[in-house]
């Protein structure tokens, strides 16, 4: 691709979100909680592992510790056995407590609204408190998770590697309203279409702006048996999805120990 400039890429990089907005005009945070306190332990747990399979750990977690008192008075051991099937059980365990303490010994229980208090949080880095100030307390914030590290690197929008320069950059092509959305289309569509190993070009409705288009594979047929998620037909990550989600198709993923 030729050498683009500033102008340019701002261009196509709003006209990608656009587009994507049209294709996941339902796109939210694929984990399920009810309030900030389980939008921050079930974000924390979800390192390392599917947000389906948190989403089936969580609900026999807030099931016993429902607040942030109840967790920081749990027994480890207790707490360990249900976080098991996550991974990283004891390290999860050893943040969901500690930031459940933390909550309670200085934010009288209440999750904090500032990005500044929740990164001093146990577990809680930027990715952890751009994902609670979004989609818990409407506050604009970019998620840079891997699938959008790996998306905004194939699309050339930066350069950078690191998360800090990946948010910095790609937040001076968009406005801040766009912020939160912007993260749920990018995410939606790498967990969809654009795969890590194999991105289903073929079956990429993106395509004529992407600078990485071939990478992948580009016969429509065979990249459409790639496609995972509602786009293939497959359920989702979320036990119990927003509305708009089944309108518009999606599918409830089934809950755990069903076939």
């Amino acid at each position: 691709m030729k050498s683009e400039s500033h102008t340019a890429l701002v261009r196509r990089a709003r006209r990608i979100n656009r587009e994507l907005a049209e294709i996941y005009p339902y796109a939210h945070p694929e984990l399920d909680f009810e309030n900030p306190f389980q939008l921050v332990v079930a974000t924390v747990l979800s390192a390392q592992t599917t947000d389906l399979r948190v989403n089936q750990t969580t609900p026999a977690l807030f099931a016993k510790y429902p607040t942030p008192e109840d967790l920081a008075a749990a027994d480890p051991e207790q707490v360990e056995e249900i976080l098991r099937p996550t991974g990283f059980f004891r390290a999860k365990t050893k943040s969901v407590i500690g930031l459940s303490k933390a909550l309670v010994a200085d934010f009288g229980g209440e999750v904090p609204g500032r990005l500044e208090d929740l990164v001093k949080l146990p577990g809680v880095g930027r990715k952890t408190a751009f994902v609670v100030l979004g989609n818990a307390f409407g506050r604009p914030g970019i998620t840079v998770d891997t699938h959008f590290q790996r998306l905004v690197r194939r699309w050339k929008w930066t350069e950078a590697t690191e998360p800090d320069k990946i948010e910095a950059a790609v937040g001076a092509l968009f406005p801040k309203s766009d912020w939160t959305m912007l993260s749920h289309h990018v995410i939606f569509h790498g967990r969809r279409i654009c795969h890590a190993r194999k991105p289903a070009c073929g079956a990429c409705p993106i395509a004529p702006l992407c600078p990485a288009y071939g990478e992948g594979e580009t016969d429509p047929e065979k990249a459409k048996k790639l496609l995972k998620y509602e786009k293939g037909g497959y359920p989702g990550q979320r036990l119990n999805p927003p509305q708009a989600y089944l309108d518009a198709g999606g599918k409830p993923a089934p809950p755990l120990g069903s076939a």
